[in-house]
């Protein structure tokens, strides 16, 4: 019997375009070779497609894998765009369709919909940079309790976050964030443990598993930043240290996110616990699989190997496509 060829997609036009590189050399050692024959279709940061070595359009590329694994972070990755594209090609492909990774990569209709669907979260402000004067900023600062955050509107790997304690904080998270990006989402900072918890579909004979909660403990740094996730400045606790009740609310939440914004396969979601209860922060449609990533270490919790993992989850890719079909 022939192989299945899952061509590995990994780097892209994206600030996480380093991890996205660890996260498909993972899959692409991971995935089973008795029943996979994985191909290695590297992006560059121009968006340009390679195989073998060789710069080809996307269709040529895509006319030779029976399923693409989406191993990539960010934009372009996780906004829709790749989806869109593997969607025009009829390419089965691993993840959350392109209507529903680009709701969830923008932060803010992201909680919108979770709002609607009594999930909690955390005031918020969209400000575009088009829009912003110092008579913006300085309302902004009067009317969210400080301290705020302040955070890219589309964006992953806690890039360019920052947590204002102080009116020079509060201007200097905007100027961070607008090196890079046309938009921001203000909200106000809750304090608490952080958490984050994953879902896959189909799994173990549930509909949507939910895998074991992690508590974050980031080490000597504010909050769990780009640099507390993949250089080890954090403690990663699995299952959390959380009551049962906590527990409990964290996992119907990450199973609800998921539900709401009509995700697929597999996600993790990122929440707060705090004095008042949980409240959801963010939703990650293609969480990293890199060594120091937390989705393999949530599963390797309850005995399901990286290996094991992406079967699955190539599996799911197939089986939407003939569902699709029918």
């Amino acid at each position: 019997m022939r192989r299945v060829r899952v061509g590995v997609l990994r780097g892209g036009p994206s600030r996480e375009y380093e991890v996205s590189l660890k996260t498909g050399a993972t899959v692409l050692q991971h995935l089973p070779d008795d029943r996979f024959e994985p191909l290695d279709i590297f992006i560059d940061k121009e968006g340009i497609w390679h195989l073998r070595g060789r710069p080809l359009p996307p269709e040529r590329i895509l006319a030779q894998v029976d399923v693409a694994f989406v191993g990539l972070h960010g934009a372009y990755g996780e906004d829709g765009r790749v989806q869109r594209l593997l969607e025009a090609h009829g390419v089965p492909f691993t993840g959350s369709r392109a209507l529903a990774s680009a709701l969830a990569m923008h932060k803010a209709r992201a909680k919108e919909i979770a709002a609607r669907h009594g999930i909690p979260v955390a005031p918020h402000r969209v400000v575009h940079f088009d829009v912003l004067t110092p008579q913006l900023v300085t309302a902004l600062f009067r009317t969210f309790p400080q301290p705020s955050v302040i955070k890219p509107l589309t964006s992953g790997s806690s890039d360019a976050v920052t947590i204002a304690w102080s009116f020079d904080d509060f201007v200097a998270g905007f100027e961070k964030v607008f090196i890079a990006h046309d938009a921001a989402l203000v909200e106000q900072y809750l304090e608490g443990k952080e958490a984050t918890c994953g879902v896959v579909e189909h799994f173990r004979g549930a509909e949507r598993y939910v895998l074991p909660e992690i508590e974050i403990r980031p080490r000597g740094r504010a909050f769990f930043d780009y640099t507390a996730k993949y250089e080890g400045a954090a403690e990663e606790i699995c299952p959390g240290n959380f009551t049962r009740e906590e527990k409990e609310e964290i996992a119907r939440l990450a199973k609800k996110v998921h539900e709401a914004l009509g995700l697929q396969h597999y996600s993790r979601s990122d929440f707060i616990v705090t004095r008042r209860g949980v409240f959801f922060l963010e939703v990650n449609t293609l969480p990293g699989l890199t060594s120091a990533s937390l989705m393999p270490k949530a599963l390797g919790a309850v005995g399901c190997t990286l290996s094991d993992f992406l079967s699955h989850v190539v599996g799911l890719a197939q089986r939407r496509t003939v569902l699709l079909s029918t």
